[in-house]
C-alpha cells in the first residue's frame, strides 16, 4: 500500500522538478514541509501515518489503535466511516482519543464484537481531502468444536475409512494434529494420511486400525488456543475369518480392488491462487494394495520448487507465477488399476501500480493531466475520487475523466485538490492520493548563502543549489564574479541546480555563484570551494601466513592534506565488515597508530584485513588476506576393508589441512594383551593418499588411528577404528643380534635378542637352539628353551662353534633360521711381547716396537697391546724411587706405539704386554730409558718492587721444574708509553742460577716499564713471565722510599711475605702433582695438537695409569713451550680410565675418575705398520 504522506511529497516535489533548470524532475529531494513552511503556503493533506488493512482483536492485547494521522496547511481535520456510514469515535466515552491526530484506541474491555467493521479516514482542510485505505477490525470468536455424540465406525478389513475433523473457523494460521486421548500422534504412512481439509483418510483399513480414542486437536497460534473434537472410535472386522480355504481365497479377491479417489471428487478441479502463493494440490485415493500417486504437468516438466509430501499425496510449488499456471494431474495406481484426477491451475495476480498517480505543483493558466494504470489479473478496474467524493458529486467544467486520466484545462488556484485513484480486483485494492497544488512563485533557493566546499584533488564535489519557484526557474553558474557560467567537459549542472565538477584540481580554488531566474524575479547564492591534497595510504598492510595460536600484525601508513590534522581516521574491517573493537566478538584485536594486532590468532581470524585512511574529504583503502597455518584437522570416517588373515586395508578421509599441505599420513596401532592402551606407530602413507595397506601379526586384537603431518606439525589423531583381530600363526622371524661370549676358558654363553611379544603370533613361543663345532664331523646338539639365552658348557678353549636359534609357537616352526659362527671361552695369553726397543723421538716424545705374540699363545681374539711404564727418578736426582704407573691401550695386532706426555731429563722403565677379552697376558722384559734435557718451566712470580727515580729491583722464584740444569735466567724490559706502544727491548743475561734479585738501573723518571724473564738450562730458555711498574717522580720521594725500605721491620716484613707466598706456591705445586685436578678446557690447553708438531700416526691408544704411586712426571711438548707451573699435569693425571688418540698421537679422551687396576679400551682403525 502507498504511503499517504509520499504521495503528499510527491505533490510539491512535482512541481518543484517544474520549477528547475533544464530536468522537469529536478526538485524532487525538496522537503516539502521545509518550504511551505517557510513560505507560509496553503498546503493540501498528506496522510503519514495509517493503520494496517486489517487489525485483529486479539484477547491478550490490552487496546487497538486505529491510526490516522495527516499533515497541511490548515491543519486537516479528521472524520471516519464504518460500514460506509459515518462514525464519530468523540461520541463513544469508552473509547480513547488522541490529540492533534485522527487516531483512537479501542481499549479491550467489554463487549468489543460492535466495533466490528470496516473503516476509512478522512483527512480534509479547505483545499481538498486526503482518504485512508479501508481498515478492517476483526474481533475473532473462540474457536470450538461442537458437543457431539460421534456413533462408533465399522468397516470390515479392506475398506476405506473417513475420520471427519471440521474444524471451527479461526484466526489462520490453523494447525491440526490426529492424536489419542493419551497425546500419542496417530502414525502416517501411505495408507494413513491427513488431507488439507483435517480429515484422516484411511486407504484401506486393517484391524490394527481398531480403537475408541481417535481425537482431531485444531490449535489457532495467534491466539493461542488448541481445541479438541470427540474421540472417535472404529472398529475393523476380520474378513478372514470364515473357514475353509475356498471361503479364504474368495474373501482376499473381494479386498483386492482398484484406487478411487476419496480427495478430490470428480475427474476435474479448477484451482485459482495468486501469485507468490503456495500451490498446494492433493490426491488421497483407496484401494486395496495401497494406491501410490504420480504427479505430472501436462505439457511440461514439474518445476524445480515442487515438491512432494505427505507420502506422495500432496504437490506443492513455493512461489508460483504465470509460468506455474497449466494443467496437473495426479494418477492413483496399484496391481489393480488406476485412476486420473485433473487439476486445471491459474495463477492470478492482485492489482499494481504501473503507472502510479503523481502529486504536483502547477503554475496558473497550465493544463494537467493525472495518469493511473494498474495491472493484474483479472485486470483491476480504476475508480476516481477528487476529496473522496465521486467526480460527479464535484463537478468541475474544465475537469474531463477518463477511464486511466483526469485532465484540467487552464487551472487556477481554486482547482488545488487532492484526486484518489483505487484499482481494485477480486485479490485486492490499491489506493494513491495525487495532491494538486496551483499556484506562482518569484525562485527561492533552499541552500544557505557562503556555503563552504572542500575537495580533494581528482575527486569529484557537488555544489548546491536547491531552488523552490513557480513557473521553473533558470540556473547558472559562474566563478569569481565573472559574468561568463562556468562550461567544460569537468561542470555539469544537474536538474535539482547543484553544480558538479569532475576532477578538480588546484585551480578550481575559490568563490562560485548559483543564479536561480524566473517570470517572477530573480535570486543568488555564493559557495566557496578550497581543493585539498588527496589521502593516500603508503606503508599498505602485507599479505601474511602466520600459526595459529601467535600474533599477526598489519601496518598501514597514510599521508593526508596538512590542514586536515586531526582529521584522519583510520579504521580495519574484515571480509568487508568493520571492526568494532568495543564488542566482545572483536577480542583478541588491537589497533593503534595505524598498527592492527591480532592476538592467539585462530582460524576465525583468516581472511581478507581492510585498512581505511579517512578524512571529512575522502579517503584510501589498502587489503591483505591473513592465512592461518596449522596442523591437520583430525583425519575423519575410518573404514577397515579388504579383510585378510595377515593384512587389511584402512581408509579415512582428510581432514583440513589449513594452508599447508599435508606431506604424509601416519598410521598407529593398539593391541589389547600385550601393552593395551599404548599405541604405537605402524607406517607412514604420502599426504596425498587415503588408504594404507597395514601388514599385521597373527593372534593380536588390534585397533588403528590416524594423524596427518604438514610443515607446521601433526595434528590430532583420528578416533581409533572398531578392532580387527587376527587368527594365530607360525612365527614370522628368528631371533637376531645372536652373541656368543665366553666368560669362562670352558664355557661359551649364547644370547640373542628375543621375539617382541606381538611377533610371537599365537600362544607358546620357544626358542630351539642348536649348536655344533664348525669343521667337526658332529650332529647338531638341540635344545628347547623359553628364555632368550642358553650356556653351553664343558667346552674346549676358544674354539669355532656354528650355532642357529629358531622360533615355534603352537602353531608351528619359525622360518629355517641363519648359522651363525660363535667361539668358546677365552683364557689370558700365555706369553709375552719379545724383542722391546725404544727409540727416544725428543724429551717427551718416544716411539716402542715389540714382536708379535704368536696366534697360539692368545688364547682368544687380540684385544690388543698395552704399554706400562714408571719414571723412575730425575737426572738432576742421584736416588732412583719406583714412580706411578702410566699405561697405554693400542687395539688390534700392531707391533709400535708414540708414548707422549713424558718428563725432560728424567730416567723410565717400560713393559709391553698382550690382552684378549678375558684380561693382559705376562709382561715383556723391562726396558729402562733416559729423556734428553728440556727448558726450565715458566717462573712461578715476577714482582718489581723499591721503585726510585731511575731504578726498579725485580724480586723472583726460581722455576718449579728446571728440566735440565738451571744455568741462569734472561731478562729483557722495554719502556711503555701513554698510548701503550713499546719501546726499544733491552736484555740482560744473568749467569748465576741461584740469583733471585736484580735491580735495573739508569731507567728515565715518572715512566712505565715492562719486564719479561725466562729460566735458562744448557738447551735452552723458556717462556717468559712479565710484570709492570713505573719508576718514581721526584728523588725526595725516592729517599723516602729508600728511607723505608733500609728499615730492618720493613726489610723482616718483606721477606716474611716472600717466605709464605714460596711456602703456598711449593704447597699447590706438591699437590698438584699428588692428584690434583684442573677443568677439562686446561687440560686441553697444556697438551697441544701433536700433528702440528710433525708427529706421525704410530701414536693411536689408550692412556690409563694406576693408583699405585702418586705421579710426579709431567708432560711437555716438543718445543719445550709448555709452562712450568703446568708441569705436574700429564695425561695420565686425569684418571685410570685409558685416555684415547687418534692415528695421529693427538689426545681425543675424556678424562674420568680413578679405577684401581684397569684400563679402558677403545676401539679403533686397524694398525698401522711404523
Amino acid at each position: 500500500m502507498a504511503s499517504p504522506w509520499s504521495c503528499g511529497v510527491s505533490v510539491l516535489l512535482g512541481l518543484i522538478s517544474r520549477l528547475s533548470i533544464f530536468h522537469p524532475a529536478c526538485g524532487l529531494d525538496i522537503p516539502l514541509d521545509v518550504v511551505l513552511g517557510h513560505l507560509n503556503i496553503e498546503q493540501l493533506p498528506s496522510l503519514t501515518v495509517q493503520s494496517p488493512s486489517s487489525v485483529i482483536a486479539f484477547p491478550f492485547d490490552e487496546r487497538y489503535p486505529m491510526k490516522c494521522e495527516a499533515r497541511g496547511n490548515p491543519e486537516p481535520e479528521y472524520r471516519w466511516t464504518k460500514n460506509g456510514q459515518e462514525f464519530d469515535p468523540n461520541q463513544d466515552p469508552r473509547l480513547i482519543k488522541e490529540e492533534d491526530s485522527g487516531s483512537f484506541l479501542i481499549p479491550n474491555s467489554g463487549n468489543v464484537t460492535e466495533y466490528q467493521g470496516t473503516y476509512r479516514c478522512y483527512a480534509s482542510n479547505r483545499l481538498g481531502t486526503a482518504i485512508s485505505e479501508e481498515i478492517e477490525f476483526i474481533v475473532p470468536n473462540v474457536p470450538k468444536f461442537p458437543k457431539e455424540k460421534i456413533n462408533p465406525i465399522v468397516v470390515d478389513e479392506g475398506q476405506p475409512i473417513i475420520l471427519e475433523c471440521n474444524p471451527p473457523k479461526g484466526i489462520p494460521p490453523l494447525q491440526i494434529y490426529w492424536m489419542t486421548l493419551g497425546l500419542q500422534h496417530i502414525e502416517q504412512d501411505e495408507r494413513v494420511s491427513m488431507g488439507l481439509n483435517g480429515n484422516l483418510y484411511f486407504s484401506n483399513a486393517l484391524e490394527k486400525d481398531s480403537r475408541r480414542d481417535y481425537c482431531c486437536f485444531a490449535a489457532f497460534p495467534r491466539i493461542r488456543t488448541i481445541v479438541q473434537k470427540t474421540a472417535m472410535s472404529v472398529i475393523v472386522r476380520n474378513t478372514t475369518s470364515i473357514s475353509g480355504s475356498e471361503s479364504g481365497t474368495r474373501a482376499n479377491a473381494l479386498m483386492e480392488r482398484k484406487p478411487s479417489l476419496l480427495v478430490p471428487s470428480g475427474g476435474q478441479t479448477e484451482v485459482r491462487l495468486v501469485k507468490e502463493q503456495e500451490l498446494e494440490l492433493e490426491c488421497i485415493a483407496e484401494g486395496f494394495p495401497t494406491p501410490k500417486i504420480e504427479w505430472t504437468k501436462m505439457g511440461s516438466v514439474l518445476p524445480d520448487r515442487a515438491k512432494v509430501e505427505s507420502h506422495g499425496k500432496l504437490l506443492k510449488i513455493s512461489r508460483v507465477h504465470e509460468a506455474d499456471s497449466g494443467k496437473y494431474t495426479c494418477k492413483a495406481k496399484n496391481s489393480i488399476g488406476e485412476v486420473v484426477h485433473k487439476f486445471h491451475v491459474t495463477v492470478e495476480e492482485p492489482p499494481r501500480w504501473t503507472e502510479k498517480p503523481e502529486s504536483l505543483i502547477s503554475m496558473i493558466g497550465a493544463d494537467v493531466f493525472i495518469k493511473c494504470a494498474a495491472a493484474g489479473l483479472p485486470q483491476p478496474t480504476i475508480t476516481w475520487k477528487v476529496n473522496g467524493l465521486a467526480p460527479s458529486d464535484v463537478p468541475v467544467s474544465k475537469r474531463k475523466v477518463s477511464y486511466d486520466t483526469i485532465s484540467l484545462h487552464n487551472v487556477q488556484p481554486g482547482d488545488s485538490a487532492v484526486y484518489q485513484c483505487e484499482a481494485s480486483n477480486r485479490h485486492g485494492t490499491l489506493l494513491a492520493n495525487a495532491n494538486i497544488l496551483v499556484m506562482n512563485l518569484l525562485p527561492m533557493i533552499l541552500t544557505g548563502d557562503s556555503q563552504e566546499y572542500a575537495a580533494v584533488v581528482g575527486r569529484n564535489v557537488m555544489l548546491h543549489c536547491k531552488v523552490f519557484s513557480s513557473p521553473p526557474a533558470t540556473i547558472s553558474w559562474v566563478k569569481d564574479d565573472t559574468a561568463k557560467p562556468v562550461d567544460g567537459e569537468r561542470f555539469f549542472v544537474h536538474e535539482n541546480g547543484s553544480l558538479e565538477i569532475n576532477y578538480v584540481t588546484k585551480e578550481d580554488n575559490g568563490q562560485y555563484t548559483c543564479f536561480a531566474t524566473n517570470m517572477e524575479g530573480k535570486s543568488a547564492i555564493t559557495a566557496n570551494l578550497d581543493i585539498k591534497d588527496p589521502t593516500r595510504i603508503v606503508d599498505p598492510p602485507q599479505d601474511l601466513r602466520i600459526l595459529r595460536g601467535t600474533t599477526a600484525q598489519f601496518t598501514c601508513q597514510a599521508d593526508y592534506d596538512k590542514s586536515l590534522r586531526g582529521d584522519l581516521e583510520i579504521s580495519w574491517e574484515k571480509d568487508d565488515m568493520e571492526l568494532d573493537f568495543n564488542l566482545t566478538e572483536s577480542m583478541g584485536y588491537f589497533a593503534d597508530d595505524g598498527i592492527l594486532q591480532i592476538a592467539n590468532v585462530s582460524h576465525k581470524d583468516q581472511g581478507m584485513y581492510t585498512c581505511r585512511a579517512r578524512t571529512s574529504l575522502d579517503q584510501d583503502i589498502a587489503s591483505a588476506h591473513l592465512i592461518v597455518l596449522d596442523v591437520p584437522d583430525t583425519p575423519t570416517d575410518l573404514v577397515l576393508f579388504e579383510h585378510k588373515d595377515r593384512s587389511v586395508r584402512l581408509k579415512w578421509v582428510p581432514g583440513d589441512d589449513h594452508n599447508s599441505s599435508t606431506t604424509e599420513f601416519i598410521v598407529e596401532y593398539e593391541e589389547s594383551q600385550w601393552e593395551p592402551e599404548k599405541w604405537k606407530e605402524m607406517v607412514q602413507v604420502a599426504g596425498n593418499q587415503t588408504s594404507a595397506l597395514l601388514k599385521l601379526h597373527g593372534h593380536v586384537d588390534y585397533r588403528f588411528r590416524v594423524a596427518g603431518m604438514n610443515a607446521v606439525g601433526r595434528g590430532e589423531f583420528s578416533e581409533p577404528t572398531r578392532r580387527y583381530k587376527t587368527p594365530p600363526a607360525a612365527p614370522d622371524r628368528n631371533p637376531e643380534n645372536i652373541k656368543i661370549e665366553g666368560h669362562l676358558p670352558d664355557e661359551m654363553d649364547i644370547k640373542w635378542e628375543p621375539l617382541l611379544p606381538i611377533e610371537h603370533n599365537g600362544p607358546g613361543l620357544d626358542y630351539k637352539v642348536s649348536f655344533r663345532r664348525k669343521n667337526a664331523e658332529e650332529k647338531w646338539k638341540e635344545f628347547v628353551v623359553k628364555r632368550h639365552s642358553f650356556i653351553v658348557k664343558n667346552t674346549p678353549t676358544f674354539v669355532p662353534y656354528e650355532i642357529k636359534i629358531q622360533a615355534k609357537n603352537h602353531q608351528g616352526w619359525g622360518p629355517e633360521p641363519k648359522v651363525v659362527i660363535g667361539y668358546s671361552g677365552e683364557d689370558f695369553p700365555s706369553a709375552a711381547p719379545e724383542d722391546v726397543a725404544i727409540d727416544v723421538l725428543n724429551n717427551t716424545l718416544i716411539k716402542v716396537t715389540w714382536a708379535h705374540v704368536s696366534q697360539d699363545k692368545l688364547n682368544g681374539h687380540l684385544g690388543g697391546y698395552r704399554v706400562n711404564w714408571w719414571r723412575f727418578r730425575s737426572l738432576l736426582d742421584s736416588q732412583r724411587g719406583q714412580g706411578e704407573k702410566h699405561s697405554l691401550t693400542f687395539p688390534g695386532d700392531r707391533n709400535h706405539a708414540i708414548i707422549p706426555g713424558l718428563r725432560p731429563f728424567s730416567e723410565y722403565s717400560l713393559i709391553v704386554v698382550a690382552f684378549n677379552g678375558r684380561g693382559n697376558g705376562p709382561g715383556s722384559h723391562s726396558v729402562t730409558f733416559k729423556t734428553p734435557e728440556g727448558v726450565p718451566e715458566q717462573i712461578p712470580i715476577l714482582r718489581a718492587t723499591n721503585a726510585q727515580r731511575n731504578s726498579i729491583t725485580l724480586v723472583w722464584a726460581p722455576p718449579l721444574e728446571a728440566n735440565g740444569v738451571l744455568t741462569g735466567y734472561f731478562l729483557e724490559y722495554q719502556l711503555i708509553n701513554d698510548t701503550e706502544d713499546l719501546g726499544k727491548l733491552q736484555s740482560i743475561n744473568i749467569s748465576s742460577p741461584d740469583t733471585n734479585k736484580w735491580v735495573l738501573e739508569n731507567l728515565e723518571p715518572v715512566s712505565r716499564y715492562k719486564f719479561y724473564l725466562r729460566g735458562c738450562s744448557r738447551v735452552g730458555c723458556g717462556p717468559a713471565v712479565s710484570e709492570e711498574s713505573t719508576t718514581a717522580l721526584e728523588a725526595s720521594l725516592a729517599s723516602i722510599h729508600g728511607g723505608i725500605s733500609t728499615q730492618s721491620w720493613f726489610i723482616g716484613l718483606m721477606c716474611a711475605v716472600a717466605f709464605l707466598t714460596l711456602t703456598v706456591l711449593i704447597a699447590c705445586f706438591i699437590n698438584r702433582n699428588k692428584g690434583g685436578k684442573y677443568s677439562v678446557k686446561e687440560k686441553e690447553d697444556l697438551h697441544p695438537d701433536v700433528e702440528s708438531q710433525g708427529m706421525n700416526d704410530d701414536t693411536f691408544c689408550e692412556y690409563s695409569d694406576n693408583d699405585e704411586k702418586p705421579l710426579k712426571g709431567s708432560l711437555r711438548s716438543l718445543d719445550g713451550d709448555i709452562k712450568a707451573t703446568d708441569s705436574g699435569d700429564s695425561l695420565v693425571d686425569y684418571g685410570d680410565e685409558d685416555g684415547q688418540f687418534n692415528e695421529d698421537g693427538s689426545f681425543i679422551g675424556e678424562y674420568a675418575g680413578r679405577k684401581a687396576r684397569e684400563s679402558m679400551e677403545v676401539k679403533g682403525t686397524a694398525p698401522i705398520s711404523a
